[in-house]
């Protein structure tokens, strides 16, 4: 049920985009406890961003689950900027995190609601 949407203005390469995906699947299930195969992550690169007024390296993060535990989002923004910025070579300043708290029945899977 978590999805993570990271978009990028990097160019990255398929293995690039291979490692970043498992890695950051492997971080949102533990970082939230929930298992890693309900866990989804898209990673989009080369998209058009601009960030402070320049087009440097920079990425946009969305997280979604089920029961996000807000009062987490701290320590969940430092565990993910932090690796973001390692495998992009962003800095952390540069990275925008967006998570969202889903209702169980606005969630769909399988044919059927959570």
């Amino acid at each position: 049920m978590p999805c993570l949407i990271l978009n990028t203005n990097q160019a990255l390469e398929e293995e690039q985009k291979t490692r970043l995906c498992l890695a950051v699947s492997a971080a949102t299930a533990k970082l939230l406890g929930k298992p890693e195969s309900y866990v989804m992550v898209l990673v989009k690169d080369q998209q058009s961003m601009s960030f402070a007024g320049t087009t440097e390296a920079a990425a946009y993060i969305e997280l979604k689950s089920i029961n996000l535990p807000e009062d987490r989002t701290a320590e969940l923004s430092q565990a993910l900027c932090s690796q973001t910025a390692e495998y992009l070579d962003i800095n952390q300043n540069r990275i925008y995190i967006e998570f969202s708290n889903a209702q169980r029945h606005m969630w769909g899977w399988d044919g059927r609601t959570f």
